[in-house]
């Protein structure tokens, strides 16, 4: 990476039929160069860009994910190393690190693969499964930018990922509270999330920022599935939304949006894919006008903060932990729309919720990270953690915290995820620490508990008085831990036993 020179690069084109009038151009300013596309027949898929350089040293890489995370992000050996690495990397000799990424808000979904002889860029500029549409468009598919740092890895992230994103949309006060789904799993009511506000209400009693409680999935008819009317355990949303704030708390509320059995929606709003109709198709203008009237009218009884989650699965077929170097792995599949590529139709739905959301906190689960970025207040950066499971959150919560943390603050407000309390099916011992790093880490800080005890009851109350703090939070092991156990936090040393 030494000898990396950004103009210094090849590039290919790969479309769908003869590659004739394709055009591919690129601007540089600064340590940053963009790369624009237009085709007036041709429907381009790939573009790819090659920089040939050799490397000699040890380098340690740490790539970011498409969307959450899987237990999976660490820094890695070079040698060998052939995984696609979506969005951004960071590689380092421990003494000094170089960053590689794009922009956030990209018009295509971008990743790289790093071998000792150089750096490849593979940009994914498709519709559906296959070539997009432009008709003479030209569309900016992402901006590259490179730094050099003579720091550690973890605080040249930190500063790197801030040169990504130029418009963050940031809450005023810290996110904390409830969520009722790692120990209700679906199976909640009215009167359980009155009794769950009530319990968020006693714990931060005295602390000016009102906590949330957040109802998750199981309050819509059919689950899942929808459509997004209360099911006869919740009955009156709006009463439920006002009975929490009575109690001095935020009420929020989960939806997954592009999968609703509505009576109003058709079968050609939906996607074609792999010869079945699917999930709901957000470029069919029919679909847009319903997203938005369901989003405006949960909004209209009153709740605080929307968690939208399933965006990813439902408009490409896949979770994060299936996909290698694409956003999705069907072939031959448009969304109604063909004139866009897939990182702007995400982005187009992304706005659509920002806009009808109006004053809303937008808590993204399952959101494409770099896409959502500006467009989200709160992300969710990986996969579910537990309440039955502490393998589970050791795995998912843990991972995700540390090696993505250099985005909370720059991107959005990271969610590690929630403190899953269920029974005894978790020691404490174990939960406690999770609570701790997350109180300590400034980013969001849920609970999801029924019934606690009174050691509990007192070990949240004071995570709660400490995640009002801003602290300074960073983990240390990073190169030898998946689950780093070692973090320093304003100065201070901390040790924590996950295993």
């Amino acid at each position: 990476m030494k000898r990396f020179e950004l103009d210094r690069f090849e590039y290919d084109v790969i479309c769908d039929g003869v590659t004739s009038d394709t055009q591919v151009t690129f601007e540089r300013a600064d340590d940053a160069l963009s790369v624009f596309l237009c085709a007036e027949t041709d429907k381009p898929r790939f573009v790819t860009l090659r920089w040939r350089f050799k490397t000699e040293e040890e380098l340690f890489v740490l790539g970011d994910a498409w969307e959450r995370s899987y237990g999976d992000l660490s820094f890695r050996k070079l040698s060998g190393d052939r995984r696609p690495l979506p969005w951004y990397f960071a590689a380092t000799d421990k003494k000094e690190t170089y960053c590689f990424g794009v922009k956030t808000q990209p018009n295509a979904f971008v990743c790289f693969f790093y071998d000792e002889t150089g750096v490849t860029a593979k940009i994914d500029c498709r519709n559906g499964g296959g070539g997009v549409t432009l008709a003479g468009r030209t569309v900016k598919l992402c901006t590259f930018v490179f730094a050099h740092y003579d720091l550690p890895p973890f605080e040249s992230l930190c500063r790197y990922c801030k040169t990504l994103c130029d418009d963050p949309i940031l809450p005023r006060q810290k996110i904390y509270g409830g969520n009722d789904w790692y120990y209700a799993y679906g199976d909640s009511s009215y009167a359980q999330i009155v009794r769950d506000a009530k319990l968020q209400a006693s714990l931060a009693e005295g602390i000016a920022n009102k906590p949330f409680m957040v109802v998750d999935d199981g309050w819509e008819i059919d689950g899942f599935l929808g459509p997004y009317e209360p099911n006869e355990k919740f009955g009156d949303m709006k009463a439920l939304a006002d009975e929490i704030k009575s109690l001095g708390v935020r009420p929020g509320i989960w939806a997954r949006l592009l999968d609703n059995a509505s009576e109003a929606v058709t079968s050609d709003m939906r996607i074609l894919r792999g010869g079945k109709r699917v999930y709901l198709d957000p470029t069919h203008p029919k679909v847009q006008a319903l997203l938005t009237d369901w989003i405006q009218k949960i909004r209209s009884w009153g709740y605080e903060l929307l968690k939208h989650d399933f965006s990813t699965f439902d408009l490409f077929g896949h979770f994060g932990k299936d996909l290698t170097d694409t956003i999705t792995n069907y072939e031959d599949w448009h969304f109604a729309d063909e004139t866009r590529t897939n990182a702007e139709i995400t982005l187009d739905f992304y706005r659509l919720i920002r806009n009808a959301c109006g004053d809303m906190l937008i808590l993204g689960c399952n959101t494409v990270s770099h896409l959502s970025a500006g467009l989200v207040h709160i992300n969710r950066t990986g996969d579910d953690t537990s309440g039955r499971e502490w393998a589970r959150t050791r795995e998912m919560g843990v991972n995700t915290l540390a090696f993505r943390l250099a985005q909370n603050g720059a991107f959005y407000i990271v969610d590690a995820d929630c403190v899953g309390i269920l029974d005894d099916n978790i020691p404490w011992e174990k939960n406690r620490q999770w609570l701790d790093v997350l109180a300590k880490s400034d980013t969001a800080l849920f609970t999801s508990c029924g019934v606690l005890n009174d050691e509990q009851k007192a070990d949240v109350a004071n995570a709660y008085r400490e995640i009002q703090k801003d602290h300074e939070t960073k983990p240390l092991d990073l190169y030898e831990n998946l689950t780093p156990t070692e973090w320093e936090v304003d100065g201070q040393r901390i040790r924590y036993c996950w295993d």
